[in-house]
């Protein structure tokens, strides 16, 4: 009997099935079981059939799009003639993890999953996320590579390249200022409702294990850029947009789909304070930030 399992993820329903005798199942996914469900109520956002006989389409009925480099390997992508997508995603090794077959609008999806244990926790989540960052584009949802602390009910998320000092943002946060704590360490979910942003915890937290079912209005987004003595600045809403849209996971040769994310971060500039934080890592950085930001 195949394997089905349900989640709520930003108060979205998803479903993942393994099929029966395969490899694979939900020990893949550890970070996945604080977001299970029983039942699903209402629409299903996207469902993804893992099933190890799935084979790539065939060289006529596909065309190469691109292949990018994730940081943590390559994935190649091809769009297939009924308007979907297959990709393949390789590891840091160029080791192929996942074939992934998608149809135009995300929502039934398939993979098959190679090698060994890591191999395959790998290209499944990876899958995942991808699959969720395009798929949230039809519901006004961005997947974004961020850190993100709660402070009285509001969700702040900082963000910058890997390494500039994120999470060492966050961190004076958590030790130096009162009533936060950690939502997400790399990947939470910003949703609009009703016209107003909000922010979510998510399967996804690299390598801080903080895989939490919550959620907050969002505050403000802040990108961190190291300096030699700290300040912050409120960017206009072009120099916001434009700051903020290299963190949200998007497609760009997909028109429908980057435009609809887009139109969505567009919103997000709209409702929320999106800053530049120049800082060095310490206490003062923090508390210029925190007064600055805050609701």
């Amino acid at each position: 009997m195949d394997s089905v399992n349900n989640f709520r993820i930003a108060e979205l329903n998803i479903r993942i099935i393994f099929k029966e005798g395969g490899l694979n199942s939900m020990t893949l996914l550890p970070s996945f079981e604080p977001f299970r469900v029983d039942k699903l109520k209402g629409d299903i956002f996207f469902q993804l059939t893992i099933d190890d006989s799935l084979k790539p389409i065939s060289k006529g009925r596909r065309e190469r799009i691109r292949t990018f480099d994730t940081g943590n390997g390559d994935t190649i992508v091809d769009r297939i003639d009924d308007g979907g997508y297959q990709y393949i995603i390789k590891n840091i090794n160029g080791a192929d993890c996942c074939l992934l077959e998608t149809d135009k609008d995300f929502r039934k999806c398939e993979c098959a999953l190679n090698g060994n244990y890591n191999m395959r926790a790998f290209g499944l989540n990876n899958a995942l996320m991808l699959i969720f960052a395009f798929a949230g584009s039809r519901e006004q949802v961005l997947l974004v590579h961020a850190s993100l602390v709660r402070q009285k009910e509001y969700g702040y998320a900082f963000i910058a390249k890997s390494g500039t000092g994120k999470s060492t943002q966050v961190s004076m946060w958590l030790r130096y200022l009162p009533g936060c704590d950690l939502m997400n360490d790399d990947n939470p979910i910003i949703r609009i409702i009703d016209d107003e942003p909000f922010i979510y915890g998510s399967p996804w937290s690299g390598k801080t294990p903080c895989y939490r079912n919550v959620k907050a209005r969002l505050g403000a987004i802040t990108r961190i850029d190291r300096a030699e003595t700290n300040s912050i600045e409120k960017l206009s809403p072009i120099e916001a947009f434009t700051s903020f849209l290299p963190s949200c996971s998007a497609m760009k040769w997909d028109s429908d789909i980057y435009n609809r994310i887009c139109d969505t971060i567009t919103k997000v500039v709209e409702t929320t304070g999106i800053y530049t934080l120049h800082c060095l890592p310490n206490r003062e950085a923090a508390e210029i930030c925190n007064k600055a930001i805050t609701k």
